[in-house]
């Protein structure tokens, strides 16, 4: 089992608990944390997954594939994409993550 905690843009916050494996995005949709619309499902296409990684963890979580880089780079001209931007589809739970802590952009690209 590992954790994952969803920071707000207010700072409120929500850990979701689930069995390694799962995308932090799936965790999220299944707990239906606000803020992670997933809208195509997790193939890195739409961005509507977008977090923030946690200062603390994103050397532990690492950088974006050279796939979901392009697709941030893409939608660098209409949400903030920031150093530590990941599309949530794309970070997989390990037992390394236990406790990862992601935060939820106040704006999320429209579709």
């Amino acid at each position: 089992m590992a954790r994952v905690t969803y920071v707000q843009p207010d700072g409120s916050e929500r850990t979701c608990t689930n069995f390694e494996g799962m995308a932090v995005m799936h965790l999220a949709v299944g707990n239906l944390v606000d803020g992670i619309d997933a809208l195509c499902g997790g193939v890195r296409q739409c961005g509507t997954c977008h977090v923030y990684v946690d200062e603390n963890w994103a050397d532990r979580v690492g950088p974006p594939g050279a796939e979901e880089g392009e697709m941030l780079e893409a939608l660098a001209d209409y949400i903030e994409v920031r150093p530590t931007s990941r599309l949530s589809c794309q970070i997989h739970i390990t037992e390394e993550l236990d406790g990862l802590r992601v935060h939820v952009p106040k704006d999320q690209p429209g579709i």
